[in-house]
């Protein structure tokens, strides 16, 4: 098993910056990626960034490039989501997951944004960013 534990989140000013955290623990930790989605009031989870483990290759929504950047600490199994620039529509519940199965990067990116493709999660951080 593998516990995914995230950090980070807060109340913030549109315009200000948050560190997301997230630490794994348990088993031999080897992912392929590591993603980080969220879920705003009222919908759905949505894809926001992941980073493939071995290569350090990142993938982004279109609405967080430029403003957030994701990276990773293999020697600690951290993964972080800097997030700057902050909007309110950013306002989510910030989940980060583990995809356990071997992905090539070249594909990786097209798997990396799919829920159904994650074997674990954490149980979330709120991040709040009021006008």
């Amino acid at each position: 098993q593998v516990q995914l534990v995230e950090s980070g989140g807060g109340l913030v000013q549109a315009g200000g910056s948050l560190r997301l955290s997230c630490a794994a623990s348990g088993r031999t930790f080897s992912p392929s990626i590591m993603g980080w989605f969220r879920r705003a009031p009222g919908k759905d989870r949505e894809f926001v960034a992941a980073i493939h483990w071995g290569a350090g290759r990142p993938y982004y929504v279109d609405s967080v490039k430029g403003r957030f950047t994701i990276s990773r600490d293999n020697a600690k199994n951290t993964v972080y989501l800097q997030m700057d620039s902050l909007k309110p529509e950013d306002t989510a519940s910030y989940y980060c997951a583990a995809d356990m199965n071997y992905c090539p990067e070249i594909t990786c990116g097209v798997r990396a944004v799919r829920e159904a493709g994650y074997d674990y999660w954490g149980q979330g951080t709120q991040v709040t960013v009021s006008s």
